[in-house]
């Protein structure tokens, strides 16, 4: 798939999130329960959904022992951290590295692929952070639409 990159300045994204450094073995579908806590937090009214919110998951301080995931949702308000572990959190704002990705989850990392080929080609040094914002979900693996996003580091 080919991928059109860009660089754009994006507002925070206000998150609700389940915690977890993970090994890169065990990202992928092992990810799913931890957005159903977050999920359900919104459905039983104990987190304050957004109109609209998507899951978004996102990735911080990748290493070769694994990376920390922040995974879950976009809401509408502030919170406190709930008895089952869901967290305020927020993406980073300012500038950013961005692609669409259009297809099957499991070829997400064509799109992050793409990003950090793009960044070295054209110098621009990316942060340790980045995420993924899943639209609808669809039953047609051709149909799934993620936009996956990087921060660029700090000059």
């Amino acid at each position: 798939m080919s991928y059109e990159i860009g660089r754009r300045v994006d507002a925070a994204l206000a998150l609700a999130v389940v915690r977890e450094r993970r090994s890169w073995s065990h990202l992928g579908a092992a990810l799913v329960p931890l957005l159903d806590r977050v999920w359900g937090a919104i459905r039983g009214g104990r987190v304050p959904g957004k109109d609209g919110g998507r899951s978004v998951f996102v990735y911080r301080d990748g290493g070769k022992d694994g990376v920390t995931v922040e995974i879950g949702a976009e809401v509408g308000g502030g919170f406190t951290v709930t008895e089952d572990g869901v967290t305020p959190a927020e993406t980073p704002g300012g500038d950013v590295v961005a692609t669409v990705h259009v297809g099957p989850y499991r070829r997400l990392g064509d799109a992050h692929d793409a990003i950090v080929l793009w960044a070295r080609r054209e110098g621009v040094v990316l942060a340790d952070v980045c995420w993924e914002v899943y639209g609808d979900h669809d039953e047609d693996e051709s149909r799934l639409v993620t936009e996956v996003v990087y921060a660029v580091a700090a000059p």
